[in-house]
């Protein structure tokens, strides 16, 4: 198939706004759109726009899968990287909203065994230090990329939390501990995420991927979304890409032991739990979660009086936190991004929750190779306020 036509948008599914009127691209943004993918050697890449709670445009460009032509839709299927930890973030306060879990009280209390830093053995951690990355726990690659499973069956879950945190497992070291105090440094931590994760499978008795099957995904009619390859049509998973040397690669599909990356999920899906959470927990009559529970989950938890000693508030480079809930662009959107092999996506919304975005891309881009990427994504943001603005 000649390279040029991997780039030649393949498929696209209008929806209609709140006006009732169909919002097409212009021809412009779709060049635009399909140049930057040449650029980058992006195989497949599919987009929504949300305003004001509803999604107002979608489409699909490029391929799921190359080498069989299949295109790249909205509802196509992928992992989604780190934006698993706002689900991981939603059933934590699922189960703080069930009195099983406090934000504010020692992981201890949850555990089996004692999660203790090596530095300062009395430092007390909570959760809500683990889903502001301020915990003190940091990644050690080596370790956690065993996690990602190439045709095996994935390391069983509370194996792997219990070898990273107990003296004389496999996993332990020192290392996995900065010399910090809990709350006073800002680390991001995929290892914080998965003893997160952990404790709420603790505290609510039921594995994360059920859980949230029953509280999210399955109200939300996210019919395509699923922590486990098992739980996903065969036919509906997009092939994964890296690119090296200017070529774009097939990779074998993965699986992941731990809760910090491992949702696959598609933009159709996907924008009905992001309007959930922008919505105040709830998505076209359905609420996953009280309206309380979600200001809190998205509420900027540093201030001038309680952030870590490495983070900006204002001005360039600045940053915030909600409960596994992130800032970018110098704090002027909310959400979250991912990355990891064959994965490249974005789910952002303005502050006042009126604008939002999401984007995949079934490539991993390494380095600059991510700016045709972004430049893609600012180009959708520049026609979602188009579309915000002729709607007023």
């Amino acid at each position: 198939m000649p390279i040029r036509a991997l780039f030649t948008t393949l498929a696209g599914v209008l929806l209609f706004g709140a006006a009732g009127a169909q919002n097409e691209a212009p021809a412009e943004l779709d060049r635009f759109i399909e140049q930057r993918m040449s650029e980058a050697g992006i195989a497949g890449l599919a987009t929504a726009i949300i305003v004001d709670k509803k999604v107002v445009w979608t489409k699909g460009y490029g391929f799921a899968d190359r080498a069989r032509g299949v295109p790249f839709t909205p509802d196509t299927v992928m992992n989604i990287g780190s934006i698993s930890k706002t689900i991981t973030g939603a059933a934590l306060m699922r189960a703080v909203q069930e009195g099983k879990l406090s934000l504010d009280e020692d992981i201890n209390t949850y555990l089996p065994f004692k999660v203790v830093n090596p530095h300062d053995p009395s430092a007390r951690i909570t959760l809500r230090h683990l889903a502001t990355h301020t915990s003190g726990i940091t990644d050690r690659w080596e370790v956690l990329e065993k996690t990602y499973r190439y045709g095996d069956a994935p390391e069983p879950f509370d194996d792997f939390v219990r070898s990273y945190f107990v003296p004389g497992e496999a996993g332990y070291s020192r290392d996995n501990f900065l010399n910090v105090k809990p709350g006073a440094h800002r680390e991001y931590s995929n290892v914080g995420a998965d003893l997160a994760g952990y404790i709420v499978e603790l505290a609510v008795g039921e594995q994360l991927n059920s859980y949230t099957k029953r509280h999210f995904f399955t109200p939300l009619r996210m019919e395509n979304t699923g922590w486990l390859l098992s739980e996903i049509a065969p036919g509906k998973h997009a092939t994964l890409y890296v690119t090296q040397f200017g070529l774009t690669i097939p990779i074998q599909q993965y699986e992941l032991a731990t809760p910090d990356g491992g949702v696959r999920t598609s933009v159709s899906d996907l924008t009905k739990f992001f309007i959930a959470l922008l919505n105040d927990g709830e998505y076209e009559g359905t609420r996953i979660l009280e309206k309380q529970t979600v200001e809190e989950m998205l509420r900027f938890q540093y201030t001038e009086s309680n952030k870590p000693d490495n983070v900006n508030l204002t001005g360039e480079d600045s940053e915030n936190s909600g409960i596994f809930w992130g800032t970018r662009f110098d704090v002027t959107r909310i959400g979250h991004g991912g990355t990891d092999p064959g994965v490249t996506t974005t789910m952002l919304s303005d502050l006042a929750k009126e604008v939002g975005v999401v984007v995949f891309a079934n490539t991993s881009l390494p380095g600059e190779e991510v700016l045709p990427y972004l430049a893609i994504f600012r180009e959708i943001w520049k026609h979602a306020e188009a579309l915000k603005n002729s709607d007023e």
